[in-house]
């Protein structure tokens, strides 16, 4: 996994957003419903459509049990006498009325899939909109596969959800609501049922729920766990493979795989006893309304006081019976339903809390952008530290002159990768000030600060497409011409000259099908085409062998003329010719001068110059 320059050897922080302990409390419960509803809100029109469909469609199928109700009372029990005319009469209505009911079901499928797959999109443009907007330390502290599995899994579930479970609970709803009307006009004695099975099955159902909740929470965190141990052992295979560790990676592998096992097992453990106990119990309520319905049946009617009931009908008792059904069925869907509900809520409130994430600062109301580059940089007395228990950079002062070459050495961890940083903005300092041209870094735009400097990295970076369009990535428009004479400079034009397709021979994802040197000159000459007033090489010619070192070099020095130049290095042969060498250690200068002067002061720079060539 390649690392940003803002990691510079730090390891990477736990993600504490991510904590599986975290409950998910009914308030925040609301808050996640209101944030999913108001994607809906921006499809209000499909969604009214969807609303008139569902009602339309269940309507239609809660008239049809009616319909066979009157069917079943034209035959005349014991006489055998069959009103041959209403039957068939009511069993088309029946069937016209059950093909109307599944073709708007249909339409409203179709509708659902459409509108959840537009919210999915929004969502998931707003995620990746908004990791480009984060500062780099949030991707410090974060794992890749942890911010890969918000992208991909978490935003699956909230579709499913969307495309299936919110339809289903609302026709459900619906069902319920129209069921219940429907009985009461047949039998307001036998609704009496439910006043003992459905407070059951709610009060099991909330017991259930309140349990499984922070099981579901625990399964998405265990997978982003898993997700980012993953990424981060394929991107280092070479390694493993050099230090045999396979089977040592394996194991851990294991452990996390069981983890998220475990963690999935528990939570569809856990929700899969609501389903068959709730419908244990809607099947206990038709039991008893098919025994009081046969013996109301025989007693016809009766009165209770002042109350008079009429006598049931067998066609009234198989109504009854249908919509029961229809009444516990769906209540049945949702107990089954709702274990999924509590996963997409679970996955709702991560990708939300990723939309959370504080972005970059924005610029100053009187920022102003940086425009005519001479490239003089000054920091003044600034100090720093990623976290406050720990100060990198103590009192650090730098002027570096117009068009001057500053090369950075020392130790690793002596913060000379955090002074890109902060020349770049990817942090600020806690004290002191970094001036450009004059201009305190913070009076600047971000966007003219960053496009003040150009960079080559230690770690390249290249992107699925052609040479042709990596190398212009760092220049809009640019012509062939020029990334032609960026190449060259790089001395990379005759290689890439030679490949098949030239210029626009395709690069897999990051470069694999080419030499890690070669990509490494790629980047050079990315680095070489925008007209940028400063310049960083942070280990640029690390990947490259001595010879090809020497004509970089060359290639380079032409091209650094009147820019100001921020050159980090280990290896001392590369920073000879620097106009001064910063010897850091401890986040402070313990030495400045050039090559010869440094020398000849036999202080730090001249025992790590001995170091590298005795």
């Amino acid at each position: 996994m390649n690392k940003s320059p803002v990691q510079g050897g730090r390891g990477k922080m736990s993600n504490i957003s991510a904590r599986p302990d975290v409950k998910l409390e009914k308030g925040a419960r609301i808050r996640v419903i209101k944030r999913m509803c108001s994607y809906l809100f921006r499809y209000k029109w499909m969604v009214l459509l969807a609303f008139v469909l569902m009602i339309t469609s269940n309507l239609l199928a809660l008239v049809a049990p009616r319909l066979s109700g009157l069917a079943i009372d034209a035959i005349e029990p014991g006489k055998g006498a069959v009103v041959f005319e209403e039957v068939f009469f009511y069993c088309g209505l029946m069937l016209i009325f059950y093909a109307l009911a599944a073709l708007l079901s249909y339409a409203l499928s179709v509708l659902m899939i459409n509108l959840s797959q537009r919210i999915i999109y929004t969502m998931r443009r707003q995620v990746f909109e908004h990791l480009t907007r984060l500062p780099v330390s949030y991707f410090d502290r974060t794992a890749t596969g942890e911010i890969i599995s918000h992208i991909s899994y978490d935003i699956d579930t909230i579709n499913a959800s969307l495309s299936h479970d919110l339809l289903q609970i609302c026709a459900s709803v619906i069902t319920v609501v129209g069921s219940f009307v429907m009985m009461l006009t047949i039998s307001p004695v036998l609704i009496l049922v439910f006043v003992i099975t459905v407070p059951i099955s709610v009060l099991f159902t909330k017991y259930k729920t309140k349990k499984i909740r922070p099981l579901f929470k625990l399964r998405s965190a265990k997978l982003g766990e898993l997700n980012g141990y993953a990424e981060e052992m394929l991107s280092g295979q070479k390694t493993i493979k050099a230090y045999d560790r396979e089977d040592v990676i394996i194991g851990r592998f294991d452990r996390r795989n069981t983890d998220a096992v475990d963690a999935y097992y528990n939570a569809d453990y856990q929700g899969s006893m609501i389903g068959p106990t709730v419908n244990f119990v809607n099947n206990l309520s038709l039991a008893l309304i098919s025994m009081f319905g046969s013996i109301l049946y025989m007693i016809g009617s009766f009165s209770v006081g002042a109350l008079v009931f009429p006598a049931l009908s067998l066609g009234d008792i198989s109504n009854f019976i249908q919509y029961s059904r229809r009444f516990s069925g769906p209540i049945n869907e949702m107990a089954n339903i709702f274990s999924e509900l509590q996963s997409a809520l679970a996955a709702a409130e991560r990708v939300f809390r990723l939309l959370d994430e504080a972005p970059e600062p924005l610029d100053a109301d009187n920022a102003i952008p940086l425009t005519n580059v001479r490239g003089h940089v000054k920091l003044e007395h600034v100090k720093f530290g990623y976290t406050e228990e720990r100060t990198i950079l103590h009192d650090f002062t730098l002027d570096a002159k117009p068009g001057k070459i500053i090369a950075i050495v020392g130790p690793t961890g002596a913060g000379k990768t955090t002074i890109i940083n902060l020349l770049m903005r990817f942090y600020d300092p806690q004290a002191g000030a970094i001036l450009i041209d004059g201009n305190e870094i913070r009076s600047l735009t971000r966007d003219s600060l960053r496009l003040g400097f150009t960079m080559v990295l230690q770690d390249t970076w290249l992107f699925h497409g052609t040479i042709f369009e990596n190398i212009a990535y760092g220049r809009e428009n640019a012509t062939m011409e020029e990334v032609v004479a960026a190449a060259k400079a790089a001395r990379i034009h005759s290689y890439i000259e030679q490949l098949p397709e030239g210029y626009n021979t395709v690069l897999s994802d990051d470069g694999v099908n080419i030499s890690k040197g070669q990509r490494q000159l790629i980047t050079i000459a990315r680095a070489m085409l925008p007209d940028a007033g400063m310049l960083i090489l942070d280990e640029a010619t690390s990947n490259v062998d001595s010879r090809t070192e020497v004509q970089i070099q060359e290639a380079m020095y032409r091209l650094m003329e009147n820019k100001t130049c921020f050159v980090i290095a280990h290896r001392l042969s590369t920073v000879q010719n620097a106009d001064t060498i910063l010897v850091v250690r401890d986040g402070r200068i313990v030495e400045q001068g050039n090559h010869q002067e440094l020398m000849a002061a036999r202080g730090a720079y001249y025992g790590l110059y001995n170091a590298q060539f005795d």
